[in-house]
């Protein structure tokens, strides 16, 4: 069990001395103690002493040796006021900020001077008072909006309840009073100006400001008389009766907790509420007998049960689990010096006291009260307790904290409850080293602890639990169970508190039930899926988290302010290590890549036995898988589509390509349905980078001579890859195969990517030419590919393409009428189509070809070096031994007289042709005149209406109305001289110059907008 506290007794009355103790007070080092007989004692405590007396080791429960002269006396005796009250006094209470002592005695509050102890005033409106309760708060003035010290004074006198206040160090003469619907039992300040009034009948808010009262009430068994009642009754003022012990009422008590929450408490039933009454959600504390007095010590919950037992009980506000239960032989009160809510009272005890005796509580160290909760076993009370605690009071709380969780998770595991485990290991971002050695081999490899469970112990396991090598049989199930014997819930042995905390369903809580029960079976068959499917999940999430520092090719990220300024990134970035790192850049990176090689490796891992499908996506994003692990895995289930994915994001592209020739050519049955064939291999050629131009056309070649089509997709392929491959390269590779492939291949690149070399275009050209002169079965489609080629293309050699082409043959005609075309040979081209292939159109049309490709043609037919004149002077004056050919060219007049020059047309016309077959000619060129003449006019027409409309224009409305004075000072923008009498011209902007000056300059200010800067603008100016 904890032991927060320690009960040390500083001071015991005297077996001859027949008072006893009936009120105490402590503030700063006094300790004010009230007697039955009336008088007050007034004691200095003595720090040094109490630290000497944990120093020399002194028995917490020994009374202190005041006869020791060497040792100074824990309390002394500082004076005894035998007449401070007649009667006994009942309660001390102290307003520091006013400077008084406050008692009640006699049913009558008395204030004293706290210096001297004097009697100054006995509040006479509280005769027949039960109780009073004192607070002091910063409090804004309403009007105002100025803070002062309020400190208030609340007397519980039968059914009335009066309110002294002091503001700063003045009292004011206003009384607050307000009636209750019963005597107040116990008062409790739940804010400044709120205060919480136990009756028989229950508890009620007053807001002392407003007197307001407000019920407490509570939902579903806390309610009202009327309502179903549980283990409360009824908080209600109507309703929290107590019946069933004749006429004994219990004490309706209530303390102040943290943040403003008060716990209040009637036998052995409790609430929780806020300081407006509201009830909480927590659940009663399970308490076996109704506490005689109850308070708060921070973090802990109080209770002083029967007084005959004498026993102080601690417990935890949030678990309310019993931490803590000590003997002090007939206590009675309880008293926390205020203030107990803050960290000024943070590990300073307090006092119980008997009629005889009072004890000091002296507070552990809250980091030795955690060890002690760890080694015990109560991982939920160490970790409900780090979380209460400020972070000042513990040395390195957030590491605390993720160690305690880290055993929490383990004890889970322990206890199959993987889920539980593996959600909790993800919350705190746990090592993951730590995580995966609670598998076995088959996932965690080297660093699994379950062959130390077997009888091989290693340094691993004992990491993890020195204890397990004190097994007998040092097997799992007995470990296991053991561990859990120490590490299951944060309960403890006590009875009704262990019950409780059982029922309430805390993480540990209910494990030893199931780890008894399941323990005894190894890490197998279903247990191991469940196990290792959360595993994916933690890994899954640890990957996220190493991604923000780590960059997929495994180099640092450039370090922000947020990841290595704050508190909060830099824990969470060790705790992703294998092991701690340096501060050095380089020691962090191979920490991290070490780190993420066993993550990535373990997920694998366990993919492969909860998650196999999910393999595969795993290889195909960045990752640092174990190679070596991953093919013997992969070869060993036969996953060869997932091992190809694994080879290529590794980069390691010779064994992928190896497998997948192997695979590809192989014919047997046992061979993968998505490796069968070239397909595969294709695809992973076009996904790899130019660099690689040496591996590509290696592993191609085997593709392209069982599948030339498909092989040829790896250099044809719209990707970036394929198109920024090294074309020299694969030009000359393809062509030692195949030159039809070297072919297709220079096709796409000039035609699909519009390449320019001229070195390509005179390659295909001559493939083209070797596979016309060698064979026949294609050549049509060929000679067409041929044509085209030399009529697009601009970039081969026209003098060597004319000495490729053969002369004699016809099939080569037109294509060197194509070359001697580019070389600007018109007549010879010319001649080829007339004389050679006589084919009369395809020389009209390669006339059309070149008048219109020609920038200088004349439309109106007017040149001597006409196209079409050349063709007609080989219609009719051909060479020799060719005759003059009259149909065509009479066509070739009908069709193109107007672009022919009559003189040299007419000239080449013999005499003895009739003139009639001349009509058409003639009847085109007077067209054609015709024609020039009407469209002079119409464009002539045309000038003179815009003429027109412009000048209407410019005598438009706006410019008749327009007015201008012209003053005798006025002068020219122009020259500068007086305008005087002489004629003078307005301009758009209202600038008015001579007449003479505006001609003489409007020639040379066209173009350059109107008015005065117009004129300036003028080359004149």
């Amino acid at each position: 069990m904890l032991s927060a506290f320690t009960a040390r007794p500083i001071v015991e009355l005297k077996q001859r001395d027949k008072s006893k103790i009936e009120s105490i007070l402590a503030f700063g080092n006094r300790l004010l103690v009230g007697l039955s007989t009336g008088s007050l004692r007034i004691y200095r405590v003595n720090e040094d002493a109490i630290d000497l007396g944990q120093l020399d080791g002194q028995a917490p429960s020994a009374p202190v040796d005041e006869s020791v002269p060497s040792r100074p006396r824990v309390v002394e005796l500082l004076r005894e006021l035998e007449k401070f009250s007649s009667k006994v006094i009942q309660q001390l209470a102290i307003i520091k900020e006013a400077n008084i002592l406050v008692s009640l005695s006699d049913g009558t509050v008395s204030i004293h001077d706290l210096q001297h102890f004097e009697l100054q005033e006995q509040l006479s409106k509280t005769k027949g008072a039960g109780t009073f309760a004192v607070t002091s708060d910063i409090i804004k003035d309403a009007s105002t909006g100025i803070p002062s010290i309020v400190s208030r004074l609340a007397v519980a006198v039968k059914r009335k309840l009066l309110v002294w206040s002091w503001h700063d160090t003045e009292l004011s003469e206003d009384v607050t009073e307000l009636t209750l619907t019963a005597p107040a039992k116990t008062l409790t300040w739940a804010s400044g100006t709120k205060i919480v009034c136990g009756m028989n009948s229950g508890y009620v808010v007053v807001d002392v400001t407003t007197s307001d009262v407000s019920e407490i009430f509570g939902p579903g068994s806390i309610g009202t008389a009327g309502q179903e009642g549980g283990r409360f009754g009824g908080v209600g003022a109507a309703g929290m009766g107590y019946m069933g012990m004749g006429s004994w009422v219990p004490k309706p008590l209530a303390t102040r907790l943290t943040d403003g929450e008060l716990l209040l408490a009637k036998d052995i039933n409790t609430l929780f509420i806020d300081a407006k009454g509201t009830p909480s959600s927590k659940r009663q504390l399970p308490w076996s007998t109704a506490p005689e007095a109850i308070s708060f010590s921070y973090p802990y919950v109080l209770a002083l049960h029967s007084s005959a037992k004498g026993t102080l009980e601690v417990r935890n506000p949030d678990t309310r689990s019993l931490l803590q239960s000590i003997a002090l032989p007939n206590a009675t009160q309880l008293h926390v010096p205020q203030p107990n809510v803050s960290l000024a009272h943070a590990g300073k005890g307090f006092l119980v006291a008997s009629d005889r005796t009072i004890w000091r509580m002296e507070a552990e160290p809250y980091g030795s009260q955690i060890d002690q909760l760890v080694e015990g076993g109560r991982l939920d009370e160490a970790i409900s307790l780090l979380d209460m605690l400020e972070d000042a009071l513990v040395e390195n709380k957030e590491e605390r904290m993720r160690e305690i969780k880290i055993k929490k998770a383990e004890v889970l595991f322990d206890a199959r409850k993987y889920r539980d485990s593996l959600d909790l290991f993800t919350d705190i971002s746990a090592p993951p080293e730590t995580v995966i050695r609670l598998y076995p081999p088959s996932i965690a490899g080297d660093l699994s602890v379950v062959e130390a469970k077997e009888g091989t112990m290693s340094p691993v396991g004992s990491a993890r639990d020195p204890e397990r090598s004190k097994s007998p049989t040092g097997g799992r199930p007995k470990t296991a169970s053991r561990r859990q014997d120490s590490e299951t819930g944060s309960i403890g042995s006590l009875g009704s508190a262990k019950k409780a905390d059982l029922a309430s369903g805390s993480d540990t809580g209910s494990v030893k039930g199931k780890a008894e029960s399941t323990s005894e079976g190894r890490l197998e068959g279903e247990d191991l899926q469940n196990a290792v499917s959360g595993l994916c999940n933690f890994l899954a999430d640890t990957r996220r988290k190493l991604q923000r520092f780590l960059n997929p090719d495994g180099t640092l990220k450039p370090t922000t302010s947020t990841d290595s300024g704050t508190s909060t990134t830099k824990p969470e970035f060790e705790s992703l290590l294998v092991a701690p790192s340096s501060a050095a850049d380089d020691d962090r990176e191979r920490k991290l890549q070490e780190t993420a090689r066993l993550v990535d490796t373990t997920l694998f891992k366990a993919y492969m036995l909860a998650r196999p499908g999910l393999a595969g996506s795993l290889f195909r994003i960045a990752n640092f898988c174990d190679p070596d692990v991953v093919n013997e895995k992969l070869l060993e289930t036969r996953r060869y589509s997932e091992l190809v994915d694994f080879f290529h994001g590794k980069k390691l592209h010779r064994p992928a390509l190896e497998l997948l020739k192997k695979y590809g050519q192989a014919d047997i049955e046992e061979t993968p349905p998505a490796l069968r064939g070239v397909r595969r291999t294709v695809l992973y050629l076009q996904s790899l980078p130019p660099d690689l131009i040496d591996l590509v056309l290696e592993f191609a070649e085997w593709v392209i001579r069982q599948d030339a089509e498909a092989g040829m997709e790896v250099f044809l392929a719209d990707t970036e890859n394929a198109e920024t491959l090294p074309r020299d390269k694969v030009l000359a590779w393809l062509a030692n195969i195949d030159e039809s492939l070297a072919a297709k291949y220079l096709e796409h690149v000039i035609n699909e990517l519009n390449d320019l070399t001229p070195a390509f275009h005179q390659r295909l050209l001559q493939i083209y030419l070797t596979r016309l002169e060698a064979s026949d079965a294609d050549r049509p489609r060929l000679l067409k590919k041929l044509l085209d080629f030399l009529r697009s293309s601009s970039q081969y050699s026209t003098a060597k393409a004319l000495n490729l082409i053969p002369r004699d043959v016809p099939d080569f005609y037109e294509a060197r009428a194509i070359v001697l075309s580019r070389m600007g040979q018109h007549k010879q081209a010319l001649e080829i189509y007339v004389f050679q292939l006589q084919d009369h159109d395809k020389a009209e049309e390669y006339c059309n070809r070149v008048h219109l490709s020609t920038p200088t043609a004349s439309t109106e037919g007017e040149k001597e070096t006409s196209i079409y004149h050349t063709l007609l002077s080989l219609y009719l004056s051909p060479p020799p031994p060719h005759s003059p050919s009259f149909p065509p060219a009479l066509a070739l007049l009908s069709r193109h007289g107007p672009r022919l020059p009559a003189p040299s047309t007419l000239s080449l016309l013999p005499p003895s042709l009739p003139i009639a077959d001349l009509q058409s000619y003639f009847t085109a060129r007077i067209r054609t005149a015709n024609s020039l003449v009407n469209q002079g006019r119409i464009v002539a027409g045309l000038h003179k209406t815009e003429r027109v409309g412009a000048q209407a224009a410019l005598l438009g409305s706006r410019a008749r109305g327009r007015k201008v004075l012209v003053s005798e000072e006025r002068v020219c923008g122009v020259c500068h001289r007086r305008l005087g009498g002489s004629a003078v011209s307005v301009l758009p902007d209202d600038s008015v110059v001579h007449y003479g000056c505006a001609r003489r300059v409007h020639n040379t200010s066209q173009g350059l907008g109107g008015g005065m800067d117009a004129l300036r603008k003028s080359p004149l100016m």
